[in-house]
C-alpha cells in the first residue's frame, strides 16, 4: 500500500503503511486426515506460533463429510482431531473450510449451500477483540496421506494502529485514551469469494486508561496501555469533513486522541475552558482497509493538534489555531521644543 500523508490544519498524520509480514511454516507426520497450518502474518494477534487449535468443515462431492470438527495442535506440530477421520479409499478429493476463533461473533453456516459467517460484529470493548482467520483447500490421500494437508490460514479483518509523536519545544502534549469513530460495525463473510457485505450500522471503539503518555520526539503506540491494537471489519471509510459538516451530520470517520495540551511555562491551553483532564482531539480518515493489513496511524502533533471532536460543545475548532506573531511598530520620539533665552552679559552687574 503506498504511503499516504495527511496535514490537517498544522497536525500531519504521516507514514499511514500496511504492515507485511507473510511467513509459512510446514510441518510433515504420517497419520490419518491432519492439517500443517501456517499463519500469512500481517502484525495481527493469531500467529502460526500461537495457533493452538482451529476448526474445519469438510465436504465430499459438495455433501458434508464432517462438520465444524476440532483440530488441535499434537505431535510435531501436525492438527487433528478426535475422533479420527480417514481419508476415502477411491482418492476422491475433500473440501476444506477451516476457521479460528472455535466460536466466532456472528451466526456461521457451512453447508453444501452457503459458507458464509452472517452478522459478525467486533467486540465494542476492543480488549475483548478476537482476531478472525480463515483457510480452505481441497485435498485427497494421494497427494495428503501421511504428510498433513497443506493449510494457510489468513486475516479476514483489518487492524488498526496509532502512534503518537511531539517535538514541539513549547507545548507538553498528555495522551489517556485513542478512539476510532463512525466505522462500519457489521458484516458478513463469504468464505468462498472471501469478500465482506457490510451493514450501515456504525459504531466507536475506544480505548481509555488511566495512565498519562506524555509525547516525546520518538513516536510511541499509545495503544499499548490497554487493548493494544484494534481489529475491524475491512471497508472502505468516508472521512469526517471538519469544514463544512463541524457537527458530523454526514457521519464521516475520525480518529480522535485523548489529550491534554499544556505549555512548558504551565498553562492549559487545552482542553478549553480548562476544566477537565483530558478530552477528545479529532483526525479525519478516510483510507480503504483491507483484510489482512495492518494499518499503523503515526500522528505528530508537533506543529499543531487537529480539531475539537463533532460531539464537542464546540465541534470542529481548531485547537492550536495559527502561530501567534507579530507585526511590530516603534512609536517615534516625540519632540517637545524648549527655549531658552540667556540673560545679556552688558546687564550684569
Amino acid at each position: 500500500m503506498k504511503t499516504t500523508y495527511y496535514f490537517l490544519g498544522a497536525l500531519a498524520m504521516f507514514a499511514l503503511a500496511s504492515c507485511s509480514n507473510d511467513q509459512e511454516t510446514e510441518f510433515n507426520k504420517t497419520g490419518s486426515i491432519s492439517f500443517r497450518s501456517a499463519i500469512g502474518t500481517r502484525a495481527t494477534e493469531t500467529t502460526t506460533a500461537n495457533l493452538k487449535e482451529f476448526k474445519v468443515s469438510a465436504f465430499l462431492n459438495n455433501a458434508p463429510f464432517f462438520n465444524s470438527l476440532t483440530f488441535t495442535k499434537g505431535e510435531d506440530d501436525l492438527f487433528v482431531s478426535s475422533p479420527v477421520y480417514n481419508w476415502p479409499g477411491d482418492g476422491s478429493n475433500l473440501d476444506f473450510y477451516a476457521y479460528s476463533p472455535m466460536n466466532p461473533r456472528g451466526t456461521l453456516t457451512l453447508n453444501d449451500n452457503q459458507k458464509v459467517l452472517a452478522d459478525f460484529s467486533p467486540e465494542t470493548n476492543p480488549q475483548n477483540q478476537v482476531d478472525f482467520i480463515t483457510a480452505d483447500t481441497i485435498g485427497n490421500k494421494d497427494t495428503n496421506a501421511g504428510v498433513g494437508v497443506p493449510l494457510t490460514f489468513k486475516h479476514r479483518l483489518s487492524q488498526i494502529v496509532v502512534r503518537a509523536k511531539s517535538d514541539n519545544k513549547a507545548y507538553i502534549f498528555k495522551v489517556t485514551g485513542v478512539k476510532i469513530a463512525n466505522v462500519k460495525s457489521t458484516g458478513s463473510f463469504d468464505f468462498s469469494s472471501k469478500k465482506w457485505t457490510l451493514q450501515d450500522a456504525l459504531a466507536d471503539y475506544s480505548e481509555n486508561y488511566n495512565d498519562t503518555i506524555t509525547l516525546g520526539a520518538t513516536p510511541v503506540n499509545i495503544m499499548d496501555k490497554v487493548g493494544g491494537p484494534m481489529m475491524l471489519i475491512p471497508q472502505q471509510l468516508t472521512g469526517w469533513n471538519n469544514d463544512t459538516d463541524k457537527t458530523n451530520s454526514q457521519n464521516g470517520a475520525y480518529l480522535a486522541v485523548k489529550l491534554q495540551i499544556n505549555t512548558v511555562a504551565g498553562a492549559q491551553v487545552f482542553p478549553f475552558p480548562s476544566d477537565a483532564k483530558t478530552v477528545w482531539a479529532a483526525i479525519p480518515i478516510k483510507d480503504n482497509w483491507e483484510a489482512g493489513n495492518c494499518y499503523v496511524y503515526n500522528l505528530d502533533f508537533t506543529h499543531g493538534a487537529g480539531h475539537t471532536d463533532p460531539k464537542d460543545p464546540t465541534p470542529g475548532t481548531p485547537i492550536l489555531d495559527g502561530e501567534i506573531k507579530f507585526n511590530v511598530d516603534v512609536t517615534p520620539w516625540a519632540e517637545y521644543p524648549v527655549d531658552i533665552t540667556p540673560t545679556p552679559v552688558s546687564s550684569q552687574k
